[in-house]
């Protein structure tokens, strides 16, 4: 039978923490009353993650499935694996970490009765270091100025999506996306609600400073050419200014003469100059690197084996 709801959890180096999730995870979805999966993916762990999860699916082969990927491949391509494997007709993506509660799995539900096909989430208190604050309010304000995405907290996993929104994201071949603004482009009425934030109950947290900057590269190229626009209108502006510069300075040789004066300041408008040249030939880089990536099409991930039990 078509389970109602899909839980899915990307799991990468979580050994210490896989039993404290089996311990809430599984009691929470019982008390939904409703007939649930679980689909872990394993994204290549290197610790035994697979091991635990294997013994977990002969546990609970009745709502289980593990998906064990052959390679390391990320967290967002995990999730799309999940999404493919999936079959209710509501899906909620979690981390394994424990820092969003899975009892507030049911606080996303209650929302989609109420008809709304794309529930996103808005961490309660969030116990990240200060930097991670910084760099996510920063990164969040840039991206609504050039996507027109609005999203509170684009970094909480806990998120419910409706079938449509997840049969329309399994057609999109993009190597590289950002799920949460997919789903949004996608949704007909989206919401958000405050759920809970903790501390990590183990481990650390697999995004570094580079990662993040990283991810919101790809949400910024791949759903905005605002960038490149704005480079284009920017070197028009240059030009110009450039040109008023030139012609200053061709009166002033006319009508002072040759002057000793002011070849630092020209060295400093080259080296300014020289820079936003450079950041804009990276961000075109950017964009062909996309393309570069999407033509080669080269397949997301590779799956090794599925454990998951045959129907009757």
């Amino acid at each position: 039978m078509t389970p109602n709801l899909s839980v899915i959890i990307p799991v990468y180096n979580e050994e210490e923490g896989l039993q404290a999730l089996f311990d809430r995870l599984y009691p929470a979805l019982d008390r939904l009353g409703v007939m649930y999966e679980v689909i872990f993916v394993n994204d290549g762990s290197r610790d035994a993650s697979p091991r635990i999860l294997a013994e977990q699916f002969h546990k609970r082969s009745d709502v289980t499935r593990v998906v064990l990927f052959d390679g390391n491949f990320g967290q967002h391509r995990a999730i799309l694996a999940g999404f493919a494997h999936s079959r209710g007709e509501r899906i909620v993506t979690l981390d394994a970490d424990l820092q969003n509660p899975p009892e507030d799995i049911a606080t996303l539900l209650a929302e989609m009765d109420k008809g709304f096909d794309y529930v996103g989430s808005i961490r309660r208190q969030r116990n990240d270091s200060w930097w991670r604050h910084v760099a996510s309010r920063a990164m969040n304000g840039l991206r609504e100025r050039i996507t027109g995405i609005t999203m509170t907290d684009q970094g909480c996993m806990l998120r419910a999506y409706s079938r449509r929104i997840i049969d329309t994201i399994n057609q999109c071949q993009e190597m590289h996306t950002f799920i949460p603004a997919l789903a949004y482009q996608f949704s007909q009425n989206p919401t958000e609600v405050v759920v809970g934030h903790e501390e990590r109950f183990a481990g650390e947290s697999k995004y570094s400073l580079y990662s993040l900057i990283r991810l919101n590269f790809d949400l910024m190229t791949g759903f905005s050419i605002v960038p490149l626009q704005f480079f284009s209108m920017l070197g028009m502006a240059i030009s110009l200014l450039s040109g008023v510069l030139v012609v200053i300075l061709a009166a002033r040789r006319l009508i002072l003469g040759p002057e000793e004066g002011g070849l630092f300041t020209l060295f400093g408008i080259a080296f300014f100059l020289i820079g936003i040249a450079l950041f804009g030939i990276g961000m075109l880089g950017e964009y062909t690197g996309r393309i570069y990536q999407e033509v080669r099409r080269r397949p997301r991930y590779m799956v090794a084996a599925v454990l998951e039990k045959k129907d009757d």
